[in-house]
This record gives structure tokens, C-alpha cells and sequence, in this order.
């Protein structure tokens, strides 16, 4: 695939749980019950818009995206974070390679 037109495409799920925990989960949760730590809770991620968690503080800069959160917006803001939506307080670096990002998002499609 050419540079550039990289997108989400299926992933290893199982692999994506070990991402998950290794790369998230200190940060954020995907079970309803927990609620929000460092990080916003999710739970219910895959249309939802930018910044509207209830109970999280976000910044300015993530509120005011106005994107809704989906396969194809997740892969690009999980590359580089603070590229997609400078002003996240989000302090992670972001997964460079696509397929961690698919298999990531993958991932996250079957539990949030």
C-alpha cells in the first residue's frame, strides 16, 4: 500500500488485547462499570465525538475536534496523538506501525 493511503483494515484481535495492556491500559479502561481513569473510559468509543465523556476533563484542543471517533479516525490519531489534536493532553507517543493500529483497533471494536 503506498504511503499516505494507508487505513484501518481487520487485525489480530489477540494481538491487539496484548496492546492493549501493554501500551492502554494504565491510562484507560473498556469496561462500562469502571469509569474514567487517567484517561476517558472506552466503553462505547466507536461513534462517539471527541472530548464527550462524561466526567472527564478534557481539553479545549480534544473537545473542539469534532470528529466522531471511528475504524478510520482511530487509526490515523493512534499514529501520533498530539499530531491529530494538538493540545490532547494525551501523553502517549502513538503507535507508529499500521498493523498494531489494526490490530488495536480490532481489538477494541469487539469490546468497547
Amino acid at each position: 500500500m503506498a504511503k499516505g493511503a494507508e487505513g484501518f483494515s481487520q487485525g489480530d484481535a489477540k494481538k491487539g488485547a496484548g496492546l492493549f495492556k501493554t501500551r492502554c491500559a494504565q491510562c484507560h479502561t473498556v469496561v462500562e462499570s469502571e469509569g474514567n481513569k487517567i484517561g476517558p473510559n472506552l466503553h462505547g468509543l466507536f461513534g462517539r465525538k471527541t472530548g464527550s465523556v462524561e466526567g472527564f476533563s478534557y481539553t479545549d484542543a480534544n473537545k473542539q475536534k469534532g470528529i466522531t471517533w471511528d475504524e478510520n479516525t482511530l487509526f490515523e490519531y493512534l499514529e501520533n496523538p498530539k499530531k491529530y489534536i494538538p493540545g490532547t493532553k494525551m501523553a502517549f507517543g502513538g503507535l507508529k506501525k499500521g498493523k498494531d493500529r489494526n490490530d488495536l483497533i480490532t481489538w477494541l471494536k469487539q469490546e468497547c
